[in-house]
């Protein structure tokens, strides 16, 4: 009994160790990132920053505030976190899927590779969305609301907070990515058998008034915003229905049985 026990713990320490090294290389990797980010944390503001000062101007005099002591400091840190999460993603995911990779069938193994190949690149396109396209929209929707001071009025002029600034930075970037991992979601769902194509094209009509809720929600309180977010969504929702119609579709595949010679 004693030497079964011993069989059956083998592997499952095995498995533990093997997953501890893998977290220990994404932990190391972070740790790495968050370091090299923290040291050019400025550099990396003033990315963050162009396309405000696109509206602005090279030569407009703007300037950002903190109003704390420790506002910039921690503005940085949390700018580095970021960063760090940001670089460490397509690491992770490759980790996790070496990890469960040896597990799996070679059938699964080819199901689920292009999921996990997928997941960063529609992270980074909607992130790139987000600072590209819609960034420059709704700061200049924003920055239409100042108003010049007429006779005994007084300038209504933006000085934005760093540490804010960046915060809605990051909501947006991490909405637009987050959101663009729609179809790797229904992929998983379907391979589950929890939704189907019918399923989703059945409830189309909900899924528009639930994008653009969410829409609304997660971005900034702008229509154009909100449009860019929910068209490229409502996008990729029928693309989920097309990808899941064909995996459907080629599971109902029978391959062709074999003949007994014994028969």
């Amino acid at each position: 009994m004693s030497s079964e026990a011993n069989a059956t713990k083998a592997p499952l320490l095995t498995h533990l160790l093997e997953l501890r090294r893998r977290l220990l290389y994404c932990f190391a990797f972070f740790a790495v990132m968050f370091g090299v980010s923290y040291f050019f944390a400025e550099q990396i503001y003033q990315f963050l920053q162009q396309p405000l000062l696109q509206i602005f101007g090279p030569d407009s005099g703007r300037r950002m505030i903190y109003t704390g002591l420790h506002e910039a400091f921690f503005t940085y840190l949390k700018l580095a976190f970021f960063s760090a999460t940001f670089c460490t993603l397509p690491i992770s995911l490759i980790q996790i899927w070496k990890f469960i990779a040896p597990g799996m069938y070679q059938k699964e193994q080819k199901a689920l590779s292009p999921l996990f190949i997928a997941t960063p690149i529609l992270f980074v396109a909607g992130a790139a969305l987000a600072f590209y396209l819609v960034m420059p929209l709704a700061w200049e929707f924003f920055i239409s609301f100042e108003s010049l001071g007429q006779g005994d009025g007084i300038n209504v002029e933006l000085e934005a907070k760093m540490s804010e600034y960046l915060t809605l930075v990051i909501r947006l970037i991490l909405a637009f990515g987050l959101c663009f991992e729609l179809p790797v979601l229904l992929l998983v769902l379907a391979k589950a058998g929890v939704v189907d194509a019918l399923m989703l094209k059945t409830y189309r009509r909900h899924a528009i008034v639930l994008v653009f809720f969410v829409a609304a929600l997660i971005t900034p309180p702008d229509l154009i915003s909100q449009i860019v977010l929910g068209v490229p969504i409502l996008l990729l929702y029928e693309l989920s229905i097309v990808l899941i119609q064909r995996s459907e579709s080629n599971s109902k595949r029978v391959p062709p049985t074999q003949m007994d010679p014994s028969v």
